[in-house]
């Protein structure tokens, strides 16, 4: 029979060979490192899974959201996510910093942030009670051929990528929602690849500043929306985002 270290040894070889996407291996916030979900928990025994603040998820080949499943609840936090067990802790105004464990240089396309609000523990949530509000976004930054995305940077900044918590926001307990949206097989239609990654955060602070009531996730993107049908190969000089806007109340 297989050692533990042999079958993690075996399953992330299988995950680099599988796909050469990626997934959130973990933040950091002031220089503290909270662990993500590792698609490798499914191939463990329930006493030797990792309790991490990332959602787990059914996302074992790296895989992606297809567009036509953009009105299910795998929209949320990826395939069949689960709830995290831990939280990662953040201060109201503080960066938070996405480390991915790789990225294709092919597959380019926005880097998008929502919050959702757990109002109590975000342990025992299911992804479709989750609301969503989003706080940033970035995509295209220079035009011409593909372009250069945010995607770009991300390979460039050793797989990160970092967004602000506002900071007049409310302390609590709220879900992350960070997503890269892949556009290389965007100009056909439900050919965009959506990437959701949650965590659980502890956001803490003096702000007072709550979301407003937030999107479902199953209404935050229709296939055809101009941001998911999208020619990245046709010289884009501009892109528009799916989803609603950035809520700035808390800024």
């Amino acid at each position: 029979m297989l050692s533990t270290t042999l079958l993690l040894g075996a399953v992330a070889a299988l995950l680099d060979t599988a796909s050469a996407h990626g997934f959130v291996s973990g933040v950091t916030t002031n220089g503290v490192w909270t662990a993500g979900s590792n698609p490798v928990w499914y191939y463990l025994p329930s006493a030797q899974r990792a309790q991490t603040a990332g959602w787990d998820a059914l996302n074992q080949d790296n895989g992606f959201v297809e567009p036509a499943s953009a009105s299910t609840d795998n929209i949320n936090c990826h395939k069949s996510a689960t709830a995290g067990k831990q939280y990662a802790s953040v201060a109201a105004g503080a960066d938070l910093k996405f480390y991915w464990n790789t990225w294709p240089d092919t597959h380019k396309g926005p880097i998008i942030n929502y919050i959702a609000p757990c109002n109590g523990d975000c342990t025992t949530l299911t992804p479709g009670s989750l609301r969503w509000t989003k706080i940033s976004q970035g995509g295209l930054i220079t035009p011409g051929g593909s372009g250069t995305w945010v995607t770009d940077e991300l390979i460039k900044n050793n797989f990160t990528s970092s967004t602000t918590i506002p900071r007049n926001l409310k302390a609590g307990n709220y879900v992350i929602r960070h997503e890269i949206i892949a556009l290389h097989s965007a100009s056909s239609d439900n050919g965009a690849q959506f990437y959701p990654q949650c965590l659980n955060l502890k956001v803490t602070g003096s702000g007072s500043v709550a979301p407003p009531s937030g999107v479902a996730g199953t209404s935050l993107y229709k296939r055809n929306d101009p941001g998911v049908l999208f020619n990245l190969y046709n010289n884009p000089t501009s892109y528009s985002y799916p989803g609603p806007a950035v809520w700035t109340g808390a800024n």
